[in-house]
């Protein structure tokens, strides 16, 4: 039998700014609050398609540092669904946010910084999409 490190399960962000880092995932992205495990430590988990697919955890009440950014981490990338609808939505809440077209034309992609830092990717499959055609740019998104 083969062996498969699999798809990304959810990634884990440790913040001081737990409301607004709750408030960005559900209002600007659209994730929902949901359930969590009683941990003895507080924080939120973040909902996509019925899956807690953020973590996050409030350092609060903790003598721990917060990372000024997503430290050796550059980026998380969801696969998505509706681009126009997000670009639609990321600009009704006055989001900044890249929208690309990878060379080749296969997949577009919304690039917007969370309240920590973290960079979310968003990928959609062109085929999929209607709408605008997003420009075609090769350079890197973490440069901007």
């Amino acid at each position: 039998m083969g062996m498969t490190v699999g798809v990304l399960d959810h990634f884990n962000i440790r913040t001081r700014k737990l409301a607004d880092t709750v408030r960005f995932y559900e209002d600007v992205l659209g994730l929902e609050k949901g359930d969590r495990p009683n941990f003895a430590f507080p924080g939120a988990w973040m909902y996509s398609e019925g899956k807690a697919v953020v973590h996050l955890v409030d350092i609060s009440p903790s003598d721990e540092a917060q990372k000024p950014d997503s430290g050796v981490v550059h980026h998380v990338a969801f696969v998505s669904r509706g681009f126009d609808a997000m670009k639609t939505r990321l600009a009704s809440k006055n989001t900044p946010f890249d929208a690309r077209q990878v060379p080749g034309g296969d997949l577009w992609q919304i690039f917007v910084n969370d309240p920590n830092g973290v960079m979310i990717e968003l990928n959609y499959e062109a085929a999929k999409e209607q709408g605008e055609r997003p420009l075609e740019r090769a350079d890197d998104p973490g440069r901007r």
